[in-house]
């Protein structure tokens, strides 16, 4: 499996949602508590986008068929202009609205499933799709991406666009697999293009990945982490030297090899033990590679400033806070 598909595998980009506003102008929304990843695509018109918590990233002005990327900003504004008040506040899958009545009802209204706006001619269609990404694989997805990306409308995000727009407003069987793998489509896809956009100054990790030989390198340590890796064997499938592999992998990916398999391992484990409350600190162990449980547990202590047992313990507790807070959330309506 190459790198980029595993890290959104086990990052959990697939765990997503779709919504469509369908709206006339004047239009603005605010999302609070918003996921680690979210994407925007204007459909039709055009669309302002700010980050609230991140003053220091400029606004972006999206046109019809541009796709915007929002990392590490849990709270932003959508709309038709950077000078319109926001009318509607979303937190926690709930509407707060503010200002003029007169809108409320507009931009409450249900055209379809998932989509709401009054939906009249001169509208403006935003879809937005939020990836609620999970343990240390998330967080290295995470760290690819700038707070915030704009990706000019193309040919091919624009056909994958068009289909998860069409999906969006649909109610059938296996509609949320379908939405999944489409929005996850366009992240791809988006991704990919924003990288194609740099040139020579490609950020390094996807010039990594671009590369033959260290690519090549970077999907072996993907597909088979537990593997007893070796430079002159990593060496060895990218097609070069040990010395000149080494330098060109520690170039492009900023760090060593053994280093990056290390650092790789101890996000695998950490997720394992946090995902599965039955899996040992000996099996944890061996499946990232370790034959030495305490060996493990040393380096693991290393990484992340707490024994294995603890950071299972850790990760149990937030899983029963997470299910309180899910059950506290679920008395009450909420918007789809």
């Amino acid at each position: 499996m190459d790198t980029l598909s595993d890290l959104l595998r086990r990052g959990g980009a697939g765990d997503a949602q779709v919504r469509q506003l369908i709206q006339r102008p004047p239009w603005s929304m605010t999302y609070a508590e918003a996921p680690p990843l979210t994407l925007f695509a204007t459909l039709g018109g055009h669309a302002a986008l700010r980050l609230d918590d991140v003053p220091s990233t400029p606004p972006a002005h999206l046109r019809t068929g541009d796709i915007a990327l929002v990392a590490h900003s849990t709270r932003h504004t959508i709309s038709d202009d950077l000078a319109t008040p926001p009318q509607v506040v979303i937190s926690g899958g709930r509407k707060r609205f503010l200002g003029d009545p007169d809108k409320h009802a507009e931009l409450a209204a249900n055209l379809a499933p998932r989509t709401w706006g009054d939906g009249l001619p001169g509208a403006t269609t935003v879809l937005r799709g939020m990836f609620q990404l999970r343990g240390e694989a998330g967080r290295r997805l995470l760290a690819i991406l700038p707070p915030l990306v704009v990706i000019p409308a193309g040919p091919r995000t624009g056909a994958a666009l068009d289909l998860l727009a069409s999906e969006a407003a649909r109610d059938e069987p296996g509609q949320e697999a379908v939405l999944h793998r489409s929005l996850d489509l366009v992240l791809v896809l988006a991704m990919r293009s924003w990288c194609a956009g740099f040139g020579p100054a490609d950020p390094s990790w996807y010039s990594a990945l671009a590369d033959p030989s260290i690519g090549t390198a970077l999907d072996h340590l993907h597909t088979d982490p537990a593997r007893r890796w070796t430079v002159a064997d990593l060496a060895a499938t990218a097609g070069l030297s040990r010395a000149a592999f080494a330098a060109r992998f520690t170039e492009l990916v900023g760090q060593p090899p053994m280093a990056y398999l290390a650092g790789w391992r101890m996000a695998l484990a950490a997720d394992l033990l946090r995902e599965d409350a039955g899996t040992t600190v000996a099996a944890a162990a061996q499946a990232v590679g370790y034959q030495d449980a305490f060996a493990f547990s040393v380096a693991f202590k290393r990484a992340k400033g707490m024994s294995p047992s603890q950071w299972g313990r850790a990760g149990a507790d937030e899983s029963v806070a997470s299910a309180a807070s899910a059950a506290r959330l679920s008395a009450t309506p909420r918007t789809r």
